[in-house]
């Protein structure tokens, strides 16, 4: 089985990529990041999903983004709401952290290399998402071009490949998969702003997009609420 690293957020889209990364054979290193962000309920879940689904080791690498904050999941920004008239996919939101894709992915990268393995898996989504420039296939195609003349290995003739299998999928298409692959979506945590126990606010963008998804699916989200 070949390696590959899988960015793991304790998200619902990230569980669905380990489980996809597991079916196709690799041998799957979970990596989450504690960059700084408010609420870390998520990574608890993430700890809890890359055990439940098989990973081979998980690890959690600390990067404080919180020290630059400008964006509502790491700076004392309130986090846009429906409450607040905000709407899904106009503008770039608040929520936005400014670089946060390209660093998690080089740090992804980095582990590859020291494993021996060429491929990186993340749960970037560009049809249900909330507009992030980082989750856009020209990011992908980019990080990846970057990474093959970035690194030894790229240099002495690997050939690295960044995979989001998520990228064309709405979230009711990514709720069927996660079924199909036998996710349980219960041990995620999707919330912007969930509580020390991982209970959703129900009203950030995160949160409508996942109970639209389910909804969408015909399927019960098993979230919990404050």
């Amino acid at each position: 089985m070949r390696p590959a690293v899988v960015l793991v957020s304790g998200g619902m889209d990230s569980a669905v990529v380990l489980a996809i990364a597991r079916e196709a054979g690799f041998a799957v290193h979970a990596l989450s990041v504690r960059y700084g962000q408010r609420h870390t309920s998520e990574l608890d879940a993430a700890a809890r999903v890359a055990q439940a689904l098989g990973a081979v080791a998980h690890k959690t690498v600390h990067v404080d983004l919180r020290s630059i904050g400008g964006s509502a999941l790491t700076d004392d920004i309130d986090v846009p709401t429906d409450a607040d008239g905000h709407e899904i996919g106009v503008g770039i939101p608040s929520t936005y952290v400014p670089a946060r894709n390209t660093i998690m992915l080089s740090v992804a990268l980095g582990w590859a290399e020291v494993l021996g393995g060429t491929d990186l898996f993340c749960g970037v989504n560009a049809v249900d998402y909330s507009g992030y420039p980082d989750c856009r296939p020209e990011f992908i195609a980019g990080f990846e071009a970057l990474a093959n003349l970035a690194t030894k290995a790229g240099v002495e003739g690997s050939r690295f490949r960044v995979h989001a299998p998520l990228m064309r999928m709405s979230k009711a298409d990514i709720v069927r998969e996660g079924l199909r692959l036998r996710v349980d979506f219960a041990q995620t945590v999707s919330c912007y702003q969930a509580d020390a126990d991982g209970r959703a606010c129900g009203h950030c963008d995160a949160c409508r997009l996942r109970a639209q998804g389910f909804a969408d699916a015909g399927v019960a989200d098993p979230t919990r609420y404050a």
